[in-house]
């Protein structure tokens, strides 16, 4: 008798907790990376368990916007980025960022080093490989201009799909866009020496920017603040755990993305975890300033065609030491 009331209070007790749970649908931006490892490490701590939640990861399709999905809420929440969001909401998206991901710009133009480009202005006459996209053109313009080349002579390749390091390598184009955690440490790992222009060492150019970013929608937050507070506490303790724990948390990511292996995981895990909250108060921190003036420079750029309300576009609410109240 005493082991079925036992069991029958188990049964309960499982029961409780599938009916409490939480359900979250998060839309990642790609396949699971560095960037990503604060969510990961949460789940495999089963901290979000700890407070009812169940995050369902979902990557993203061919074209899919997660910036219209968050908005449309179609999604809970998402990995977006503050040039995407942006223009977005000037369109009426109603997303918001509730979290930067890493405190500052971690991508740059890279170049063979044997091509002996010393500046930004060196580019001109050499040929860019991207994607087509009018923020390409933008920052390479401010970079070239900035730096006393002539933007007219960059000229542009569209690359697809492909392994950029090796395009880049074999002279398919002379430099292109990358980030320093995901390509910058594979060509450490295939012996590919680069000369990179690292965004965030010409800011007199192009102003600092978020990105990757956290974001819901407008709705959400209005609706269900108190799941919000939790779930982004426990990704910001995720964070932190990544942040001071890079091996172990590389580790807990490579369960999710086996396909890469775990040397280079632990690599750019080492190279991106200090730089999650680098000089920021506490991870995931935002500054109005940076949203400010990153708006005012796509306005300029003509890249979005009004002025940006960047007070609405973000908040810190659900990051201080206990979230809201």
């Amino acid at each position: 008798m005493k082991k079925l009331i036992f069991m029958i209070l188990i049964i309960m007790l499982i029961l409780t907790f599938s009916v409490s749970a939480e359900e979250i649908d998060f839309l990642l931006d790609w396949v699971p990376n560095t960037n990503h490892t604060g969510l990961f490490v949460a789940e495999e701590m089963g901290w979000f368990a700890d407070k009812d939640i169940e995050v369902n990861f979902i990557q993203p399709g061919t074209n899919m916007s997660v910036e219209q999905v968050v908005g449309a809420g179609q999604a809970d929440l998402g990995i977006s980025f503050q040039e995407w969001l942006t223009p977005a909401r000037i369109q009426g998206v109603p997303i918001v960022s509730l979290a930067a991901v890493i405190q500052h710009n971690t991508s740059g133009f890279a170049v063979l080093e044997e091509k002996n480009v010393e500046t930004p202005a060196d580019l001109s006459g050499l040929e860019y490989g991207g994607w087509g996209m009018d923020i390409e053109k933008a920052i390479i313009e401010s970079l070239v201009e900035g730096s006393g080349g002539d933007f007219a002579e960059v000229d542009f390749v569209n690359i697809g799909s492909g392994d950029l390091l090796s395009m880049l390598d074999s002279n398919k184009f002379d430099f292109t866009w990358i980030f320093y955690a995901s390509d910058g440490i594979q060509a450490e790992m295939r012996d590919i020496d680069l000369n990179i222009f690292m965004l965030e060492d010409y800011q007199e150019y192009v102003p600092d920017y978020y990105t990757p970013i956290i974001i819901s929608s407008e709705e959400m937050i209005a609706e269900k603040p108190e799941l919000l507070n939790s779930f982004m506490q426990v990704v910001k303790r995720g964070y932190e755990y990544a942040a001071a724990n890079p091996e172990e948390a590389a580790e807990i990511l490579h369960k999710k993305a086996p396909e890469n292996s775990l040397e280079f995981l632990t690599k750019s895990q080492k190279w991106l975890s200090p730089r999650y909250i680098d000089d920021a108060p506490y991870w995931g921190h935002q500054e109005l300033e940076v949203w400010e003036e990153f708006g005012e420079w796509m306005y300029e750029q003509e890249l979005v065609t009004e002025k940006f309300e960047a007070k609405k576009a973000f908040t810190n609410q659900f990051l201080s030491s206990e979230g809201i109240e």
